[in-house]
């Protein structure tokens, strides 16, 4: 199936949850710093395993990165 992340096109199994998608793209869970909003709501971190995405999804991930 076909999402929208970050601006660009991704094919992607269907039935995928938001966890899998992370994975998928090498981006790592972490506690902090991670924040994803799909159809322009944020999605709480405790539902990234069981919130399955649907065709046609708009998913922006950001990662914040600290320095000095």
């Amino acid at each position: 199936m076909k999402l929208l992340v970050n601006g660009k096109e991704l094919n992607v199994k269907e039935d995928i949850t938001l966890e899998e998608l992370l994975s998928h793209m090498d981006i790592p869970l972490r506690p902090v710093g991670l924040a994803v909003a799909v159809n322009e709501e944020v999605v709480p971190k405790s539902k990234y395993g069981v919130f399955r995405l649907k065709e046609g999804d708009k998913v922006e991930i950001v990662n914040i990165v600290g320095g000095g």
